[in-house]
């Protein structure tokens, strides 16, 4: 192993390969191994500039003497070798004589390290098991390189982040999480440790993480080499910022993302849009945004509206934005072969390739591809289409809908981007497309840009995206796991996150049940960063079946305004359109600080409370901001309500006015129109009037 310095660069190298350790920002370092002779210049999530800064590269010549050989008989048998360290602000690299690399903080301790078994640490002795902590093996045939990075797990160990994913845990020590998207998934590969450190896997390729009780595992299926992104820091929110400098911040959230959201399986016709918001403006009732969701196009892949349906959309907008309402339309990426677009496309290689088999990805209404989101020239032909379709019409809020891809089957080795093979780039798909928009949208002029996206990865937030967690289903069970969701992403770096308020899937309108759920979820959904309604509502309207121009319509699901749930109903929902209104000054701080410094707007508890350590194991409840502690009913029938109150300062109850001492779990009353929230210490916001 030969190590030097270059610049403020560590090098490690031996024989083809070659690893890079680096300062990457205050606090931060780079570390990159590549096997061929050249390093992959692909930065994928670290687009940013990094803030320069005072790094420190040194070498000690150490005896490296197998203890065997250390008796008088064996004196010429002495070796000596080099270790090196890199110092920058508050974590250090030690890289051992063999190239084993670990992390500290500036106080000495232990963040990390590689997980070797090839020699033991403490004597040196050889271990038969040859693992490594990094391993490139060649995929024959090909320059390409299976990759596997492996680190030391501690018992001690909490890990957040990693994005969005449909179970129940908070804390993803112990997950196996697949790095890949599907619907309702979103692998967001960034993630903070309890130990005072955020790592990102800086790979857009398939793979799985793995935080095992035994060891800490990240592996790519492809890939030309092994980037991540390494930053300590004292506090979660030092972490964060510190991720958001090297990955880019959200914007400011427009002034229409603050307030309340109306959506459905579907409004068909541009009267029933303008009928809905009409009402609720007779009602009296607040409205920011009102969403045009699928097939209200001519075919997949024209990017424009039905004009039977859609007459006359630049009178519509006109109207809604009178009444102080955006119009967000959907786009699907999904192009018809039938599609007046689909020719040009796929001559001008727009479209993503497969590599066996047939072409199509999709059957759902139509033979169709995908556009590939990697290719700037499909980016920019995509978003001059809506362009020339909806924003001259005053569209400025677009709906990505499909942003995973969702393919139909998710074989992920047979699709090829413009950026490579869909195994080592697949994951970069929903940035690609959220910044063709936030592009276009920039170069009209446009300030504040919005875009609301199913699927992200790490950057994503630079290109002002409002992910949600995608076709969930209508229950207790899933609010639950959209919780740790929403959390997570935030933890992740992507602060603008909302879910369908009630679930999409299922969810019969009639049923006292679900009945239950909406408005539970509607509660918690105005204390979301975004709040808006959405589900296809069953059962479904039955009409006769509708072809346009030989494309069959579809129909849609019942009713789901605030109104088609039972008076009493009515009422709760309305009073979370106030609250959300009154509280609309400080969500907006809390959407200024997100774009300032990159802190999620909804947080786990140990964000704000990082000294308490029951505040890393709590998991049911959540701040909202600085101020605000949010505890959502998330269980039918439930009418009370336990939480706990972090240490440190004196909390009180926003129904109630009763105040408690933190540092203690309390039972509060939660009856069905109310959602328990605990306000900080000197937080004087009126929430319940």
């Amino acid at each position: 192993m030969h190590m030097y310095q270059e610049g403020s660069r560590l090098i490690l190298a031996e024989g083809k390969t070659q690893v890079w350790i680096e300062p990457w920002g205050e606090n931060s370092l780079r570390v990159r191994m590549t096997a061929k002779p050249h390093m992959d210049e692909n930065d994928w999530a670290l687009t940013e500039t990094p803030k320069e800064t005072e790094a420190r590269i040194s070498f000690e010549t150490i005896d490296t003497t197998d203890p065997w050989y250390r008796s008088e008989q064996y004196a010429g048998y002495h070796q000596t070798g080099i270790q090196a360290t890199l110092v920058n602000g508050k974590i250090t690299a030690k890289v051992s004589h063999e190239g084993w690399i670990s992390f500290y903080n500036q106080k000495g301790e232990l963040l990390t390290e590689e997980y070797w078994r090839t020699r033991d640490r403490i004597n040196r002795y050889c271990v038969p098991l040859r693992i490594t902590g990094r391993e490139m093996k060649p995929i024959q045939g090909t320059g390409d390189f299976e990759l596997t990075a492996r680190f030391e797990a501690f018992d001690d160990e909490k890990i957040f982040g990693m994005g969005q994913y449909q179970e129940k845990h908070l804390n993803k020590k112990g997950a196996v999480l697949e790095l890949a998207h599907r619907n309702s998934q979103a692998s967001v590969p960034f993630m903070v440790s309890s130990r005072g450190y955020g790592f990102l896997w800086n790979n857009p390729a398939i793979g799985t993480a793995v935080f095992g009780t035994n060891k800490t595992e990240w592996h790519a299926k492809s890939t030309k080499k092994l980037d991540y992104f390494i930053t300590a820091g004292d506090t979660p929110a030092e972490i964060e910022k510190q991720y958001s400098d090297a990955t880019g911040r959200t914007p400011m959230m427009p002034e229409y993302g603050l307030g309340y959201w109306q959506c459905k399986l579907r409004y068909r016709t541009q009267d029933e849009v303008l009928a809905i918001a009409r009402e609720h403006k007779r009602r009296g009732l607040p409205m920011d945004a009102i969403v045009i969701d699928f097939f209200h196009w001519t075919m997949q892949g024209d990017f424009k509206f039905e004009p039977r349906d859609w007459p006359d959309p630049e009178a519509m907008v006109k109207e809604l934005k009178e009444m102080g309402i955006e119009t967000v339309v959907s786009v699907w990426p999904t192009i018809d072969e039938r599609s007046e677009n689909f020719g040009t496309m796929s001559e001008m290689g727009y479209l993503v390739d497969a590599d066996r088999g047939n072409r199509d990805h999709m059957t759902w209404m139509g033979n169709t591809v995908f556009y590939d989101a990697t290719h700037p020239g499909a980016q920019k032909f995509v978003w001059e289409k809506c362009k020339e379709n909806y924003y001259k019409k005053g569209i400025r809020c677009f709906w990505l809908d499909e942003a995973e891809p969702e393919y139909g089957p998710y074989d992920f080795d047979n699709y090829r981007y413009y950026a490579g093979p869909a195994l080592q780039c697949s994951n970069i798909y929903p940035v690609g497309y959220a910044k063709g928009f936030y592009e276009g949208l920039k170069a009209e002029g446009e300030k504040d840009i919005l875009s609301l996206v199913r699927c992200a990865w790490a950057g994503s937030q630079k290109y002002a995206v409002l992910t949600w967690s995608g076709d969930i289903y209508s229950s207790f069970r899933s609010m639950r796991e959209q919780l740790q969701a929403g959390l997570n992403m935030g933890m992740a770096g992507i602060p603008w996150w909302t879910s369908d308020i009630g679930g999409f899937l299922g969810g019969d309108i009639s049923d006292p049940s679900f009945r239950e759920l909406l408005v539970r979820w509607f509660e918690w959904g105005a204390f979301c960063p975004v709040f808006r309604m959405h589900g296809e509502r069953s059962p479904w309207h039955e009409r006769e079946q509708e072809f346009i121009n030989g494309v069959r319509q579809l129909t849609s699901g019942q009713d789901n305004e605030v109104w088609s749930f039972g008076e009493e109903n009515y009422r709760i929902l309305s009073k979370y359109l106030m609250i959300r209104e009154r509280l609309r000054p400080y969500i907006r701080e809390c959407m200024r600080a997100a774009s300032e410094t990159g802190a999620p707007v909804m947080r786990p508890l140990f964000f704000d409370f990082p000294e308490d350590p029951v505040c890393w194991e709590t998991e049911d409840c959540y701040m909202f901001g600085p101020d605000l502690l949010v505890a959502p009913v998330m269980e039918e029938g439930a009418r009370t309500r336990s939480i706990y109150l972090p240490a440190g300062t004196v909390w009180k109850d926003a129904y109630t006015g009763k105040s408690y001492e933190g540092g203690r779990t309390v039972e509060v009353d939660a009856p069905l129109d109310i959602i328990p929230v605990m306000m900080r210490e000197g937080c004087s916001w009126e929430i319940y009037g």
